[in-house]
């Protein structure tokens, strides 16, 4: 690791030949751009950002970080919501937005190679002429790129039947952590040996960084039916999640959203579709043959008015399809307009503890004193609740991310998981004891070791540790923490 001496003349200088002078960011109001990610309230300002276009850029630029010894993360796009391209201090911020090429597309194999600085939105519009499209869909799709899909393993509306970006990803090309540019995967689904493209999705830039990823890209399915029913409570509309999926359907998609969303999406989007009055409401995408899709749609309809169903829309054009999932798309951008600030978190609880999750986190609220909007990715279990707060109130900041530290406690003691797609980074990494054990831990750190041995690429995320976690907050658990971060 440098210290704060660092004498970056030279080293800038060599940046510069390498990516030229526009391709360089070293003046100090112009890095203020850069001094977070979507997680706005963790500010860092990088000492400088080099904006490279190619691999052999990428591999130079590594090569020099090693050769100095200097920490570095990469960012995409700048719309994770963990922390994790929150850039080190006396390090170098690796930005791979002007890498946005789309470098091969291979239709009669259902696959596209891209750069890492591809809009994820993009993919699906290069393709989309020829009938097919890219499935993962975060809902931040029109500005997040592929390159920060790939390091937080993304998932979106689509990941309850098609999965998250790990299942679309087949290969990458890969500049790792010393320079040295490396192949895994490769132009088929399922390769012999080691899953190291699988390793390599979701490491949060902690393993190197990708500069070509081949993406396996579907065939747009024949019909594509969306319904969406108002319930009068979210435990009842809960209840239908869980009796759809028992009954052996599985939709493309399944979203919720509670009253507070639905009014601030409203207010934002007026998409003229989500009643005001409901307690909950329940978007529910089912695609396939037309058959297939004609019969699920009378039984998701059915089990929805089983468990309480005021109203069903039903819509099968696009145009209208799309206006339903406009609002759910927006919804955290609403929470703006009901609050100054939010913080949001997720969490991953199997479905059927959805309703009494639910309950526990409206106790946490009432206790709190915080007022929390709840929108889910409810088929496959992942909640997205939304703290909000005003960051001018001394301590508020604080306040909330403890309560959303015990939602996320919450979720690992109903059997979930402490992430289901914005990653660690620098948010969660201390609780990431409370789902894993030490050997676990250290399990982790030992293969973090075999690609980044000098501990230059991204430091301080993912793996708990004192300096990132603090000494007096984590007392008991030091000890660990200094062996996980000292191997």
């Amino acid at each position: 690791m440098t210290n704060h001496k660092t004498d970056w003349t030279p080293i800038i200088k060599k940046f510069v030949a390498i990516v030229g002078k526009n391709g360089v960011v070293q003046r100090r109001e112009e890095l203020l751009t850069y001094e977070c990610d979507g997680l706005a309230s963790y500010r860092q300002r990088p000492a400088v950002v080099v904006l490279p276009r190619t691999t052999e850029q990428v591999s130079e630029v590594l090569k020099i970080c090693d050769r100095y010894s200097i920490p570095w993360v990469a960012r995409g796009a700048g719309t994770g919501l963990s922390g994790g391209a929150l850039p080190i201090e006396d390090g170098v911020l690796i930005v791979t937005a002007l890498m946005k090429g789309i470098l091969d597309i291979d239709l009669e194999n259902q696959r596209i190679v891209v750069q890492p600085g591809l809009i994820n939105n993009w993919v699906t519009q290069a393709v989309s002429g020829a009938g097919f499209y890219y499935a993962p869909d975060p809902s931040s799709q029109i500005i997040c790129s592929i390159g920060g899909n790939v390091a937080e393993n993304s998932g979106g509306v689509h990941c309850l039947k098609y999965g998250v970006t790990t299942n679309h990803v087949m290969g990458l090309k890969l500049v790792l952590p010393d320079g040295s540019i490396v192949d895994v995967g490769g132009s088929v689904q399922e390769m012999p040996g080691y899953d190291l493209t699988g390793l390599f999705v979701g490491s949060e830039g902690t393993l190197g960084i990708a500069t070509e990823i081949t993406l396996r890209i579907l065939k747009r399915p024949e019909s594509i039916c969306v319904l969406l029913a108002d319930f009068t409570s979210i435990e009842a509309a809960g209840t239908a999640v869980t009796d759809i999926i028992g009954a052996g359907i599985i939709p493309a998609g399944m979203e919720m959203m509670d009253n507070l969303s639905i009014n601030a999406v409203e207010d934002v989007v007026a998409t003229g579709c989500y009643p005001r009055d409901a307690g909950a409401i329940l978007l529910v995408e089912l695609d396939g043959l037309k058959v297939e899709v004609d019969t699920n749609k009378r039984r998701v309809a059915q089990l929805c008015k089983q468990n309480g169903a005021r109203n069903i829309t039903t819509a099968r054009d696009e145009e209208t399809r799309l206006k339903l999932w406009k609002g759910r798309k927006a919804a955290f951008a609403a929470a703006g307009k009901i609050s100054p600030n939010y913080f949001v978190q997720d969490g991953v609880i199997p479905r059927t503890e959805l309703a009494g999750v639910l309950r526990e986190i409206e106790a946490l609220s009432e206790k709190s004193g915080y007022t929390i909007a709840n929108v889910f990715h409810a088929g496959d279990g992942n909640l997205h609740p939304l703290i909000l707060y005003d960051e001018k109130v001394p301590g508020a900041l604080e306040e909330v991310e403890n309560v959303g530290g015990e939602i996320l406690k919450l979720c690992v003691k109903a059997g979930g998981s402490i992430s289901g797609e914005h990653g660690i980074g620098a948010d969660k990494n201390c609780f990431m004891p409370d789902m894993f054990t030490y050997t676990d831990l250290e399990t982790m750190k030992w293969v973090n070791q075999v690609f980044n041995p000098k501990g230059l690429a991204n430091p301080g995320k993912v793996f708990p540790t004192p300096r990132t976690c603090g000494e007096a907050a984590n007392a008991g658990k030091t000890t660990e923490f200094e062996s996980i971060e000292r191997f």
